[in-house]
């Protein structure tokens, strides 16, 4: 579609991921013992080492990697573990299989930031792979672990229906799901079980029987009506302040190209997420759990919205756009309203996946 917003994390400037990307690091950091564990008692080494001494090597890959440094952080807990495991299964030394860690992102990934800011001391070989984790990225068969973290929630691409103003769906005088019809978010919702879909589709024939598929990405709590939930409350004021410039008449922006804005984005519940893996059917799903974490201060918050949205609102908008004016606005209506959000209405979840034996 030829004005489809493209969800990137910006690459510079006072803004960019590198440095408004700790809430994302956080739940790195909380999940390293999850990833111990799921490594430790899930992981079937059988088919990767092999008793003779001849060289073997074990692939993982991180999906999403954007620019650093959140990815080196979670390849390194996953390489610390694997290592540990193959020791304790005797292997020592240069009896120790290769580690091969391929880095992941879209096309458009400063991928020259990631590889000039690799750790020095890494002790897994590295390649750089750019597509998109919607469709197959590797070779049958050839990674024993896969890792995406805030990453799978983002679509493909905004539902047709949403853009659409002969259709129900039309999400006129709005950015997300929050506080639209229900056919809106019938129409987000259909477009996130599409992409799981073919996510899952694609990972079955890359993932080795046998491994693992870690997730952690921001969903819906149980119980809590989406609409409610801190994240997407935040869009929904986000829309808000489009249109508030809009309807001033603030510099290019006019009510019209803010209804053809909305964000590629979708909020699973732990059920959906369940049920998409279980119509997939190449996967078990080993582990479930919650992630804790802290919701940031409003103006933090606003920092890391627009970390993660400045690129693909300066491409809707032009680069005239005042981004400086829209996110002060925005800090200025969460500093408001942020009394009324609920940290359990806030919540991150982490979901391991088996690759079952086709036979």
């Amino acid at each position: 579609m030829a004005n489809q917003p493209e969800y990137r994390m910006t690459g510079s400037g006072n803004y960019s991921y590198s440095r408004y990307s700790g809430f994302q690091r956080t739940a790195i950091e909380a999940a390293k013992g999850l990833i111990n564990k799921a490594i430790t008692e899930k992981l079937e080494i059988s088919n990767s080492v092999s008793s003779s001494n001849s060289p073997k090597t074990i692939r993982l890959a991180d999906l999403g990697c954007s620019e650093g440094p959140n990815t080196f952080l979670a390849v390194q807990n996953i390489v610390d573990a694997l290592e540990l495991k193959f020791k304790h299964h005797g292997l020592l030394g240069p009896q120790l299989p290769d580690f091969h860690v391929f880095f992941s992102d879209m096309s458009s990934n400063d991928f020259n930031k990631l590889f000039t800011s690799l750790p020095p001391e890494r002790k897994y070989y590295v390649t750089g792979v750019p597509g998109s984790f919607h469709g197959r990225l590797f070779p049958s068969a050839s990674l024993h672990f896969v890792h995406s973290s805030y990453s799978v929630h983002i679509l493909s691409r905004v539902p047709k229906e949403v853009e659409d103003k002969n259709s129900p769906a039309w999400n006129k005088g709005r950015i997300h799901y929050g506080n639209a019809s229900d056919e809106t978010f019938n129409a987000y919702e259909a477009q996130y079980l599409k992409d799981m879909e073919n996510f899952l589709d694609a990972r079955a024939h890359e993932v080795v029987h046998g491994g693992l598929v870690a997730l952690i990405l921001p969903g819906c709590p149980i119980g809590i009506p989406y609409s409610q939930v801190f994240i997407i409350k935040g869009f929904e004021l986000l829309g808000s302040c489009f249109m508030d410039m809009a309807k001033q008449g603030i510099g290019i922006l006019s009510e019209e190209k803010v209804d053809s804005f909305n964000i590629p984005i979708f909020f699973p519940s732990m059920q959906q997420l369940e049920a998409g893996v279980k119509r997939n059917g190449c996967f078990s799903i080993e582990m479930v759990d919650i992630i804790p974490q802290q919701m940031p201060k409003p103006k933090a918050f606003s920092s890391i919205v627009r970390s993660g949205m400045e690129g693909m609102t300066k491409k809707h908008f032009g680069d005239e756009f005042d981004l400086d004016m829209l996110f002060d606005l925005l800090s200025k209506k969460l500093e408001e309203s942020f009394s009324n959000f609920d940290p359990e209405k806030a919540v991150t979840h982490f979901v391991l996946l088996k690759r079952k034996d086709s036979n």
